[in-house]
């Protein structure tokens, strides 16, 4: 297995000069909450992707061992991941996308979502959760099998879209095989103009490969640090999970 981080983004609405994935949590830069939790799987390579402010970022991840790609011209998620081909040059089996600003996700969790995803015969497994109020969020549109057949943005949904709970967590399982085949006909016709991971998804359903779910029950545990109450949120739940002993 091989994992990507993707920690490429400035956080504006951090209101902070720092990258969002630097900031304090429980005493660690965020991004080494998950670094930590990549290492627990012992994949074969850890990949983080840098962009803004990307020499601050360096030299705090390269202490982990790991490879360090460059977005220096950020055009959405789908070419963070683009960035990483040369490093993954003649690697063969599963990529594990993960978010350097979703830091309180538990090993055992995402130990059960690599399980689940190599016992399928999904090319591609998404991280989901429900919310009551999922606005934000990216929405899994699913088809009567259960697959995923889609993941809409929250800028480019109809209403009919916006009423779905389950949201995209923005973690996911992937094999290598036809990845950055995949990854060269994502589009940018969207709201943003961005290239999205997540439209990788129709791309596989339209190959005919199947996309599977993987539905966690604490949303809390898969939700994004994008503001400093979101922060501070996050750091309550870490020292809770601390003095439990839950890691």
């Amino acid at each position: 297995m091989a994992v990507v981080i993707m920690a490429a983004g400035k956080g504006t609405r951090m209101k902070s000069d720092l990258p969002k994935v630097l900031h304090q949590l429980a005493g660690r830069p965020m991004v080494c909450h998950v670094l930590e939790m990549a290492r627990e799987l012992a994949p074969d390579r850890v990949i983080v992707i840098v962009g803004y402010r990307k020499e601050m970022v360096s030299d705090v991840v390269e202490a982990h061992d790991v490879t360090i790609v460059t977005q220096d011209d950020p055009q959405g998620t789908g070419h963070a991941i683009l960035q990483t081909e040369r490093a993954l040059a003649g690697f063969s089996g599963d990529v594990l996308i993960l978010s350097g600003d979703v830091p309180l996700l538990p090993a055992s969790v995402l130990e059960a979502f690599v399980e689940a995803h190599q016992e399928s015969d999904a090319w591609l497994t998404v991280m989901t959760a429900d919310l009551d109020d999922p606005t934000g969020y990216g929405r899994i549109v699913r088809g009567r099998n259960g697959f995923v057949t889609g993941i809409v943005e929250e800028k480019d949904a109809d209403d009919q879209v916006r009423r779905i709970k389950e949201f995209n967590s923005g973690i996911y399982l992937m094999r290598s095989d036809n990845l950055f085949d995949r990854l060269r006909r994502i589009g940018n016709d969207n709201a943003k103009h961005e290239y999205y991971l997540t439209d990788i998804v129709r791309i596989a359903v339209s190959d005919g490969v199947p996309v599977a779910a993987f539905r966690v029950d604490d949303a809390s545990q898969v939700l994004g640090v994008n503001t400093i109450e979101e922060l501070r949120d996050a750091e309550h739940v870490l020292n809770a999970r601390l003095t439990a002993g839950d890691h």
